[in-house]
């Protein structure tokens, strides 16, 4: 059975703060409503939103902001792997997020490993651009240079 809820705050995959959406019930009773994501609809509730928007609104722009700090230094940075190679320049192992984020820190970048985005681990050598996805609305492109050890 759907429940239709007001959103209190954006949500992934979901919808916007002040959207009118229909979920089921599970998900509205054991998520929606006890982090306080969402409300039932009324008219009420549709007066306070509008005043929450614009607070929510600020918030989003703050976020994206300090997304695009953070994604002009990502942009401004390239790291260098160095790797065991074989015969015909074949990798032993590969480079994966985990070794990019170890190496992001150590340039004074924290960034988790989920907001790297490798469709799978580079195992060539030469220069790979990785998307960093830092927000929903920025990505940016990281220089990944896999050299001889």
């Amino acid at each position: 059975m759907a429940i239709e809820l007001i959103l209190m705050d954006n949500v992934d995959h979901l919808g916007n703060v002040g959207d009118k959406v229909k979920v089921a019930d599970g998900y509205a009773r054991n998520f929606l409503l006890p982090e306080g994501l969402a409300v039932h609809a009324s008219q009420a509730i549709v007066r306070q939103l509008e005043a929450r928007k614009a607070i929510v609104e600020a918030k989003y722009q703050e976020e994206i902001a300090a997304a695009n700090e953070v994604a002009a230094k990502v942009a401004e940075t390239s790291i260098t792997v160095p790797m065991q190679v074989g015969e015909d320049e074949k990798l032993f192992g590969s480079v994966t997020t985990i070794e990019i984020a170890r190496l992001l820190t150590e340039e004074g970048l924290d960034i988790e490993r989920k907001l790297i985005e490798l469709p799978e681990p580079i195992k060539t050598l030469g220069v790979h651009e990785v998307p960093v996805k830092l927000h929903k609305e920025v990505t940016a492109t990281l220089k990944v240079w896999v050299v001889k050890a």
